[in-house]
């Protein structure tokens, strides 16, 4: 879905004279002004909003579903309870990134170390996660599922045997952990 956006939006920006941008800029600031610019805009455009935010709301879910299942497993937290709390402990961080843009955007909680001088708490936030936590959630599952996994478990996953099996294990054993390595270090710099 992620690459049919991609196929969609930046066609649409580029026909507008648009900079693309990144993140939350190319979603809030360019593609107003690209749907605006368009005949039917503000139709694609609220089917496109729409869509991103039935997007959101499942990926949101999807993240919420280790620590519910994690709080119903270890601490014996029922399943409602343990997804309320969970949403809004989720929800108080997120009241905290759209607070960096209005009110606390003079608030710079980490400005005493100056690789984080002038980073508010989105900035923080997507720092973490985007440089941080996916990079090293990645490189643990390949690290993981290229040697801790028992060979027929991960085999009858993803359906491969033989040369095709034996060129994907390189890949995910060697190839894959030093790339994410080198985007890791690299976003460090």
């Amino acid at each position: 879905m992620a690459l049919l956006a991609g196929l969609a939006i930046f066609p649409l920006v580029f026909a507008n004279g648009l900079e693309p941008g990144t993140g939350p800029g190319l979603i809030f600031v360019t593609l107003p002004l690209a749907f605006g610019q368009m005949s039917g805009g503000a139709l694609f455009g609220t089917i496109f909003f729409a869509l991103l935010l039935v997007a959101a709301i499942t990926s949101a879910i999807s993240m919420l579903e280790p620590v519910v299942e994690w709080l119903e497993e270890h601490k014996g937290v029922s399943r409602a309870k343990s997804a309320i709390g969970g949403g809004l402990a989720i929800w108080f961080i997120g009241i905290g990134t759209v607070l960096s843009f209005n009110v606390w955007e003079d608030l710079h909680p980490l400005s005493f170390i100056p690789f984080f001088e002038g980073k508010t708490v989105f900035d923080l936030l997507d720092f973490l996660v985007s440089n941080l936590m996916m990079p090293l959630g990645g490189l643990t599952i390949a690290l993981f599922a290229g040697w801790a996994m028992k060979r027929q478990g991960l085999a009858a996953d993803i359906g491969l045997q033989g040369g095709a099996y034996k060129a994907f294990m390189l890949v995910l054993r060697y190839l894959t952990p030093a790339g994410i390595t080198v985007v890791f270090l690299y976003n460090l710099i």
